[in-house]
């Protein structure tokens, strides 16, 4: 089903997108939301994120990626000269599960069709998976983080790349050799790299 009926024109696709999301009530996760997390950033921005879900932060404000866990990831774009306003950032969930857990399936599904309408508009090069769920999601795969982080995989024509999400950093504080944070390191220059290439032309 076409969750927006913008025609040609996509800013008001995007509006009436927003408005759709924020009038959701398909599953229970409505029900205890104090805002809705459409997600902001360049809608023009070849670079993609999807996390897993809204915060509490997130639940307050309305904004995605705004907690610790969002300042984390905010530090390791800057890191690589990646301006966070130049990227998109989403979840695959618009709603805040209680406590924080992992969306269930029945939710993401009841979400699906709001995310596959942001990619059909933001019809980006590179989508990032921050963590397991969303990269399970969207590859239908029960393999982990841990094995996909740093590997790139084609999807729909579209280049898909997993990194460990900033909240796993935050508890796994290490910086040795083949630490998370290590491996993210090595992951966001590479993500750089691919992308200096496609602003280039070279792909």
């Amino acid at each position: 089903m076409n969750v927006f009926n913008g025609g040609s024109d996509p800013g008001l696709a995007w509006e009436e997108l927003e408005r759709r999301v924020e009038t959701c009530a398909a599953c229970e996760l409505h029900a205890c939301r104090k805002k809705t997390v459409f997600g902001q950033g360049n809608r023009t921005s070849p670079l993609v994120f999807i996390g897993e879900g809204p915060g509490a932060e997130e639940d307050e404000q309305g904004i995605a990626f705004v907690g610790r866990a969002g300042k984390l990831l905010s530090s390791i774009l800057q890191s690589v000269g990646i301006d966070r306003d130049d990227v998109f950032i989403t979840n695959v969930v618009k709603c805040r599960p209680p406590e924080n857990r992992t969306p269930l399936a029945k939710e993401m599904m009841a979400c699906n069709e709001f995310l596959e309408a942001q990619l059909a508009l933001l019809r980006p090069r590179i989508v990032v998976c921050l963590g397991n769920t969303p990269v399970k999601w969207l590859l239908k795969t029960s393999e982990g983080i841990s094995s996909l982080r740093g590997r790139w995989f084609p999807w729909r024509g579209i280049l898909l790349f997993p990194m460990f999400h900033p909240s796993y950093l935050l508890r796994n504080d290490s910086r040795k050799k083949g630490s998370p944070k290590d491996l993210t390191w090595q992951d966001i220059n590479a993500l750089k790299d691919r992308l200096s290439t496609i602003r280039q032309g070279g792909e």
